[in-house]
């Protein structure tokens, strides 16, 4: 019965995926964008994108299928020629270490007393695992790649050391900084940078295994600032103090960022919106079930058929997309509120929890989700965004095995490279099924625009309106002189059609490979991007389009839209 139900399922799955691919763009729809230029409702960091390393071992399994393999910090290949290339790209990409598994690590310091051993599979233990340990030799090696790769390094430190488990799940205690603070020495005395320290991860609030009180984390705050001010005194480049590095809660962060104004630079909150990455049906077996899903558990066997879980559903879903929208706002009202002067971070964001879901977190369909992010984070002034992760999992922006890129990293890099610190407001009449960001451009004095299409059936032809006095200016070919067009009103006015026939735009359309949205291979501009033999990151060129047109968005698809010609206030404000 259990294989019949599993069979079912999976053509349930092939249906919904060839749903897409068979869909015809009959429809079409007229739609406008209106971007406010006066002035940036945000302002992000140059290197917003950043990605996240993790400690799992090849034994974290989640409903009997291990997803992580060599991917964990003590174990991930450093010498793979792509895996190199693919953090070079973005020059730099921000990359935090960290984790469930951090507030388990030890450093294996002069002043470590325990055997330095990996961790141990143990489903007593919380988290599942033993304690772990980082041998010194291991941490010379990955600073020897980040500093090869141009990577800014944020670490996430052991905030369980010293405290009890008490009854009611509360960690009692002050942090015992002993061994963080002799491993933040002995990298200082190697000379490695560290971009910021981050002090626990899921902690706060409720917690995740066990929690910490508001208070008492505003204390162990103040003491790694009181330590990087002591080790960093002869040191130029000061590292951010970053915590809590868990999920929003009102109540805790309001208590939290009142308490730590005078010690705290950066204040972190994780995003798993869509739920887990697998939800399973499981029945009791006591026989070999061959290669069907199982896994143990209190020396019982469990054969687990997977159940339909609408996470393709969620992903292009614009009510669940906007729903997280109440933790951005909020975060960002109680900074706004108080006289901390820290920035907003998200500092882990897998989407689905339990190590996400093969072939849709690594697919083409989870960038209209993490674009989408990218996009609401922006635009209630988050500084940077932490992928979950840059490898392992089944959300990695590279394959686990291979590193190959998955669709997300070239999202991910196309964000970096043509979206700019300042964040305009924006919105689109027409239907509720496209999602729409602009920010002013990265390499140009105009703007880029981010229209998402959640429709399946459905060619939206975007056309702009500002709210704001903008510029159109076109170059002469000869480059020796050229004309600025201006349109002086404060009114809602439509991008003129006929005033320069040669103003053009540069386009990036990413679609799914053959229309399945459940494909691990993206194109631009309807060519599949891939590295060559030798791990070359492809460049990722453009469409020019006459600026009069409107923008077609084809159904399921995103558009990247830069205008270096349209000009508007809120671009020359700088950041």
């Amino acid at each position: 019965m259990g294989f019949c139900f599993w069979v079912c399922f999976i053509s349930v799955l092939n249906f919904y995926s060839l749903s897409f691919v068979c869909s015809q763009a009959d429809a079409s729809a007229e739609g406008t964008v209106f971007i406010d230029g006066k002035a940036p409702i945000g302002r992000i960091d140059d290197d917003f994108i950043c990605a996240t390393l993790d400690w799992w071992p090849p034994e974290k399994c989640d409903y009997g299928t291990c997803s992580w393999g060599l991917a964990g910090l003590l174990n991930l290949d450093l010498n793979k020629n792509l895996f190199l290339n693919a953090v070079k790209a973005f020059s730099p990409l921000k990359i935090r270490l960290g984790g469930t598994l951090q507030d388990k690590v030890i450093y294996d310091t002069d002043d470590n007393q325990l055997p330095c051993t990996s961790f141990v599979k143990n489903t007593s233990e919380m988290f599942g695992f033993t304690q772990g340990c980082l041998p010194m030799n291991r941490w010379d090696d990955l600073n020897s790649f980040f500093q090869k790769a141009g990577a800014k390094v944020i670490f996430g430190l052991n905030a369980l050391a010293g405290r009890n488990i008490a009854s009611d799940g509360l960690a009692v205690g002050a942090w015992n900084y002993t061994n963080a603070e002799s491993f933040m020495q002995y990298t200082v005395d190697k000379n490695y940078t560290i971009h910021g320290w981050e002090l626990g991860n899921e902690l706060c609030g409720s917690g995740v295994g066990t929690r910490v009180s508001a208070d008492q984390y505003a204390a162990d705050t103040a003491a790694l600032q009181s330590i990087v001010q002591k080790i960093y005194q002869n040191v130029d480049l000061k590292p951010l103090i970053i915590t809590p590095g868990g999920f929003y809660d009102s109540d805790w962060f309001t208590e939290y960022i009142d308490k730590t104004t005078k010690s705290l630079d950066v204040v972190t909150h994780h995003i798993y919106n869509l739920g887990p990455g697998m939800v399973p049906m499981c029945i009791i077996q006591y026989r070999s079930l061959g290669h069907e899903r199982r896994f143990e558990l209190d020396n019982r066997v469990f054969l687990c058929v997977g159940v339909d879980d609408h996470l393709v559903e969620k992903i292009l879903d614009p009510s669940v997309l906007e729903g997280v929208s109440g933790t951005f706002s909020g975060l960002h009202n109680i900074i706004k509120n108080s006289t901390t002067s820290a920035a907003a971070w998200v500092g882990e964001a897998g989407g689905a929890y339990n190590s996400g879901h093969n072939l849709v977190t690594n697919a083409f369909v989870f960038s209209f989700w993490y674009l989408d992010q990218l996009g609401m984070a922006s635009k209630y002034d988050t500084k940077t965004y932490c992928r979950q992760s840059l490898v392992g999992g089944n959300y990695g922006l590279l394959n686990t095995t291979n590193f190959q890129p998955n669709p997300d990293y070239y999202s991910a890099l196309l964000w970096h490279r043509l979206m700019g610190r300042n964040v305009l407001s924006t919105s689109f009449t027409g239907t509720d099924k496209i999602r729409s960001y602009t920010h002013c451009a990265k390499q140009s004095k105009g703007i880029t625009l981010l229209l998402i299409n959640l429709n399946n059936s459905t060619t939206v032809q975007a056309k702009l309106a500002f709210n704001s006095t903008m510029s159109l200016r076109h170059k002469h070919r000869s480059r020796i002189s050229h004309h600025k067009h201006r349109i002086h009103k404060t009114t809602i006015v439509k991008l003129p059609q006929g005033i320069d026939g040669k103003i053009r735009r540069e386009e990036y359309h990413l679609t799914a490979k053959d229309g399945n949205l459940q494909s691990q291979s993206m194109l631009l501009n309807g060519n599949i991007l891939s590295v060559n033999s030798s791990g070359i990151i492809p460049h990722l060129e453009p469409l020019h389009v006459k600026s009069a047109k409107p923008i077609m968005v084809a159904p399921l698809s995103i558009v990247f839209s830069h205008m270096p010609d349209v000009t508007v206030p809120a671009c020359k404000v700088q950041p």
